[in-house]
């Protein structure tokens, strides 16, 4: 039997700790500097919701909402993708 092993650490959402990410989850578009993940969810600081993005070859959002706290909470089974932020 041939078996492929690989063991890779630090991928994922721990590979962009301390950046500042975007991340689509169920009903809304996330932005902010991933500071934080435990078991359930992520930490985003400076946080905003993008309620529309503009072209992703450009600079910045077309419509992005800051919240009105340092510190917003995503609970990580909401996630349907991420990456660094515009």
């Amino acid at each position: 039997m041939t078996k492929i092993v690989t063991t890779v650490e630090n991928e994922g959402l721990e590979s962009l700790l301390g950046q500042r990410i975007m991340i689509f989850c169920l009903n809304y578009i996330y932005d902010g500097m991933l500071t934080g993940i435990n078991e359930s969810c992520i930490l985003l600081e400076d946080a905003s919701i993008v309620y529309e993005t503009g072209a992703f070859d450009k600079k910045g959002y077309i419509n992005s909402q800051k919240l009105h706290t340092k510190k917003w909470y995503v609970q990580k089974g909401v996630i349907e993708s991420f990456g660094l932020g515009k």
